[in-house]
């Protein structure tokens, strides 16, 4: 009996400890085909001849990478790490969190092997075929019971914010994933979507959008409004706005995916709602942003020699970046030049390597040293080199892409005096390929800090050992 109440009164860290590795091994794995990428696109020739290294099979399999391998195991692991300290109780069910991990991981070797085969659903961020969707849906069921039941059990009365922000991520998805997939199987590996048409692109992007609006910002607001403040040992600078924020954001995001299909047949009214609730949605995440950064008052001093700091607020402020361009792009006037060209990969990349990427390698860095008993990661210097290799590595990728779209666009859209066009398509291609130049060497930048971060990573956990953490003593007896 003992036994069992010591055991009661320790966090459940293994399955942290588990995911914050994999992020870190998945990371690199991601980065590593995102440069093999776009080196296809800068040298075309590269992998003639091998079917499954060809682009558009190594392209899904790069955005299943780093969205849902990185970035899904940041958000899980981060997620089980919050919300026990938050509520001060253990998670709610061992066996079903370690299920959730190997589930997980089980999924992200399944689309390794499907994708570069050529098993695809044609459908962004949803490529994998349906006996992968099922496994997804019950590894997302047990993810919400062990995440809303340890909430149901906690100690505390006050549920914090970063929580909501974890608990809307989780119910978003959830739906998403299941409406966006309904589909009839035509075999082990073939099915076909119940939706056709304009139908089909209409879920897909409402879809697509929220799969940005709730799992690559949602989740990771989550993960800013407890990192941030931990790291900056600082209150958050206004709880009143975080809640604000909070519902702002979610109702908005909903109704913003039509603007993805622009000047398609699509129903106008459509287009212009999605447009609409993009530029509503630049209040409550500008509003996210301005309360992660001024956490930081009273404290600016710390930037000067917390690296780990510098990636978190460095991070919020490529989220602002992203979501004014985000809404900027949805307007139709502009949209009209930018839709199509690379202008579109440089703001999906600044908000995927500048906001998830770096707030990510942030929050690991807080993490992995307490999962593992030291007081700090094996090299602080590593930490400092990571972060600006990866920092300028994203300002050289998406300042190529932007000025390669911006030229794309103009060049599409020019026309000479009896209305035929100034430029072939294929002059436009000719023209942009020394930003694809630019675009890997950034990059590869990238990939070089996240390889960074894996060697520190593998000394810190070799260095330390596997902790248990004892929940506070009047938290575990309430």
């Amino acid at each position: 009996m003992k036994f069992a109440n010591a055991q009661a009164t320790v966090y459940n860290d293994t399955v942290v400890r588990q995911f914050a590795i994999m992020t870190v091994v998945w990371g690199v794995v991601g980065m590593l085909v995102g440069v093999i990428v776009a080196a296809q696109l800068a040298f075309p020739d590269l992998f003639a001849g091998i079917p499954w290294l060809s682009y558009g099979r190594l392209r899904p399999l790069h955005t299943n990478a780093v969205i849902f391998a990185f970035g899904g195991s940041a958000l899980i692991g981060t997620s089980f790490y919050v919300v026990q300290r938050t509520n001060q109780v253990r998670l709610f069910s061992d066996k079903l969190a370690s299920f959730v991990f190997w589930g997980w991981q089980l999924v992200i070797l399944a689309a390794a092997i499907t994708l570069p085969l050529g098993y695809n659903q044609s459908k962004e961020y949803a490529e994998l075929e349906w006996p992968i969707d099922l496994l997804i849906t019950a590894v997302w069921v047990a993810y919400a019971i062990v995440f809303f039941g340890t909430v149901g059990t906690r100690k505390v009365r006050h549920i914090y914010v970063a929580n909501w922000f974890y608990g809307a991520f989780i119910l978003a998805v959830a739906l998403l994933h299941i409406f966006n997939n309904i589909s009839i199987p035509a075999g082990a590996l073939k099915s076909y979507s119940v939706y056709a048409g304009v139908q089909d692109a209409m879920v897909q992007w409402w879809y697509g959008h929220n799969a940005v609006g709730f799992f690559l910002t949602a989740g990771f607001l989550g993960m800013m409004y407890y990192f941030i403040p931990k790291q900056a040992e600082r209150p958050v600078y206004s709880y009143r706005l975080s809640i604000v924020h909070f519902w702002a954001l979610i109702f908005t995001y909903m109704w913003a995916g039509p603007h993805h299909l622009h000047y398609t047949a699509l129903p106008d009214w459509t287009q212009s709602l999605g447009m609409v609730f993009s530029l509503i949605l630049l209040a409550p995440s500008w509003g996210g942003m301005i309360n992660g950064i001024m956490t930081l008052s009273g404290a600016w001093h710390k930037l000067r020699d917390d690296p780990i700091l510098r990636f978190l607020i460095v991070s919020l402020s490529f989220y602002g970046m992203s979501t004014f361009e985000g809404p900027m792009m949805s307007i139709k006037t502009v949209n009209a030049l930018s839709h199509y060209t690379d202008w579109t990969v440089g703001h999906v990349h600044s908000g995927a390597l500048g906001w998830v990427g770096l707030v990510t390698m942030g929050s690991m860095y807080y993490l992995i040293p307490r999962l593992f008993g030291q007081k700090q990661m094996y090299s602080v210097k590593a930490i400092e080199i990571h972060f600006w290799t990866a920092t300028i590595g994203i300002v050289l990728y998406i300042a190529a892409m932007w000025i390669a779209g911006v030229m794309q666009g103009l060049m599409w859209r020019a026309v000479n005096p009896d209305g035929t066009l100034t430029y072939t398509f294929v002059e436009s291609v000719k023209a942009t390929f020394p930003f694809y130049v630019l675009r890997l060497s950034g990059g590869l930048l990238y990939l070089f800090g996240m390889c960074v971060m894996a060697w520190n990573t593998f000394k810190t956990a070799t260095a330390g050992r596997a902790v248990t953490v004892q929940i506070p003593a009047a938290a575990a007896h309430a």
